[in-house]
């Protein structure tokens, strides 16, 4: 499952509408993104914004085509990597071990009282209470570093361990997926195809932080040898997508691997077995000289596209059934999530800081719905309901952190 926009209607639009639509996002970005700033609220609000007024939503004048879900795709992928760069390995080395915990309790705690609701006190057949609990234990890492970021804090304690437990609960929500699917087609638990899925998972985990740092060496001489730095940014972004390719063929998250080449290429790459791949500094200056750029122009398509994928004019605002069960579920996403905070030591700050990260559902809330629509295992209330819930969490999150963090 990928960390970009979720699947939605395949959309055809022809190349020189596409460059308007394209224009227009980038545009309309920025300016919510300065007008939300400008009021005190995080950027990244006001491009989610963008994408829900100029989406199905409100306008219905730009719709989530390919192209827009591809190029969102690589925002992400490049935002993970960027992130990648700049993480300080001994600091997730030294919280691995809070990141794990808060993945397991932001994800099971949600799972379990997503389902709970939806079984026991709403009657929802199993099959649909599964889909709604696994949506509610997704976290968008993509918003979650963006807020970090735009607030100054994502090298803090805290957001590394959050970063850490974002992406355990990407992986988290893949197995969940896969298993989810298997059960939606046969009505059994598949243990032996789940098992490997985690365990191909750990393998590329392990393995494609040094070979990403390998190839990187071998680029790096052949760049030296040649005297020319300028074919380093298009090599290293070859990179990136070819890991992030590799991830998704072992059945990982492709933001897993552009993280990973992040971390391989990062100056902080210090292992004592791995000393023979140390990189010129000049060669990891003009990798973030070349890739910051990129950043800031294309990781925008992807908080737009969220908004645009968010449909709200499809939720029936007047129905008590809708409002009953939204509430609920709004509860046990925001309880789940900030609950996993307060299993790492610390002050109250640091422990909400944690869980108001985890809360945005972005667009991992949106396919696990849309997944669940597209198999039949919800119906057109259930989906409305996590979407509705989706966009509450990822809307209230960075306001919370944001005054948590203050």
């Amino acid at each position: 499952m990928a960390a970009g926009p979720p699947p939605g209607s395949e959309t055809a639009v022809d190349i020189h509408t596409l460059f308007l639509h394209i224009a227009i996002i980038l545009i309309s970005a920025k300016i919510f993104g300065m007008l939300f700033k400008r009021i005190g609220i995080p950027p990244v609000l006001g491009e989610v914004t963008a994408g829900i007024i100029l989406g199905q939503s409100v306008l219905g004048f730009i719709p989530l085509s390919e192209a827009i879900k591809v190029l969102a795709e690589l925002g992400v992928i490049l935002l993970l990597f960027e992130v990648g760069l700049e993480a300080d390995i001994h600091m997730l080395v030294r919280v691995g071990l809070w990141s794990t915990l808060v993945a397991l309790v932001g994800a099971v705690v949600p799972f379990a009282g997503g389902f709970v609701v939806s079984y026991y006190i709403f009657d929802m057949p199993m099959i649909s209470a599964l889909f709604i609990g696994g949506a509610l234990t997704a976290t968008s890492i993509g918003i979650t570093v963006r807020v970090l970021t735009d607030l100054g804090k994502y090298k803090s304690r805290f957001a590394q361990i959050v970063l850490g437990a974002a992406v355990l609960d990407d992986i988290l929500g893949v197995v969940a997926l896969a298993a989810l699917y298997e059960f939606s087609k046969t009505k059994e638990v598949n243990l032996d195809a789940t098992g490997k899925l985690i365990i191909h998972i750990a393998v590329f985990f392990i393995v494609a932080p040094f070979i990403a740092r390998l190839v990187a060496k071998i680029f790096s001489y052949i760049v030296n040898k040649l005297g020319d730095l300028e074919v380093i940014p298009a090599t290293i972004l070859a990179l990136v997508l070819f890991t992030g390719n590799v991830a998704h063929r072992v059945g990982s998250p492709e933001i897993l691997g552009a993280f990973t080449a992040g971390l391989a290429l990062s100056r902080r790459f210090v292992l004592p077995f791995a000393a023979f791949l140390h990189l010129d500094h000049k060669i990891i200056h003009k990798v973030e000289e070349g890739i910051g750029p990129l950043v800031w122009v294309i990781a925008p398509i992807f908080f737009v596209s969220v908004g645009l994928a968010l449909n709200l004019k499809a939720i029936d605002f007047t129905s008590l059934e809708f409002w009953l069960l939204s509430l609920s579920l709004i509860a046990v996403a925001i309880f789940g999530k900030v609950i996993s905070g307060f299993v790492v030591p610390g002050t109250l700050r640091d422990r909400l800081n944690i869980g108001f990260s985890m809360m945005p559902r972005g667009e991992v809330g949106l396919i696990f719905a849309e997944f669940g629509r597209s198999f039949n295992a919800i119906d057109a209330v259930g989906y409305a309901v996590v979407v509705f819930v989706v966009a509450v969490t990822t809307l209230l999150a960075p306001i919370l952190l944001k005054f948590s963090v203050r």
